[in-house]
């Protein structure tokens, strides 16, 4: 283990062990994989929110049922999230009508299918994000440990000890514990910002099926 004057990140990742160059390959893996998840999520929500809101406004608008219907599955593939759920109960509602069956049960059932495969659709990521980081931190320290190890164990091959050469091996290995932190902060910023966005897309379209079936209740009755 030589003495090393330059400490720059570049250089300490250069002269890191191969175990400690790995960790670090995987956790620019995992921050890149991060990224890349925080940037569809942050659009494909962003998305949903404003297609609630543009929903809700026709419906509220005044606008008849049957014509909302045929908007909704016409632009089936391009519709948000609550006009499907709304879609599922009114054609569950138009097909119950023609039989005897129990209505109000039927379109919730039909509604509250597309609810849970529309949830899904918008949860879809978070657990990665959760596991990002939740486990970073701990890949890092282990590139730490691992470092440290290495760097002591190279100091039984000297015969002068001294700040000066212990210090650039330690620094390799606290580089990993950073990039670690590098990877999880945001996974973790980004997994609860997310997961309080689509809770509250939740509960708005969950409010607007009660809503809504009291709408078809009451013409039913």
């Amino acid at each position: 283990m030589n003495s090393v004057s330059d400490l720059s990140l570049l250089t300490l990742v250069a002269q890191a062990s191969p175990v400690v160059k790995i960790v670090l390959a995987i956790l620019v893996f995992l921050s890149l994989l991060s990224w890349t998840v925080i940037f569809r999520k942050a659009i494909m929500i962003t998305r949903a929110a404003r297609q609630t809101d543009e929903f809700e406004t026709r419906f509220w608008s005044g606008t008849e049922l049957t014509k909302l219907l045929e908007t909704a599955n016409r632009n089936r593939e391009t519709s948000g999230s609550e006009e499907r759920v709304f879609a599922a109960g009114m054609n569950e509602y138009l097909k119950q009508q023609r039989s005897s069956g129990d209505v109000i049960n039927g379109v919730s059932r039909a509604m509250r299918a597309v609810f849970t495969r529309e949830l899904d659709h918008l949860e879809s990521g978070l657990p990665l994000l959760a596991s990002i980081g939740s486990t970073s931190p701990y890949i890092g320290l282990f590139g730490t440990v691992w470092g440290i190890m290495n760097a002591f164990t190279g100091l039984s091959t000297l015969d002068n000890v001294s700040l000066a050469v212990v210090a650039p091996g330690i620094a390799e290995a606290l580089v990993a514990t950073a990039i670690g932190l590098f990877a999880a902060i945001p996974a973790v910023a980004a997994y609860n910002y997310f997961n309080n966005r689509v809770g509250r897309l939740s509960n708005r379209m969950d409010g607007f099926s009660e809503e809504f079936l009291n709408i078809l209740e009451r013409q039913t009755r």
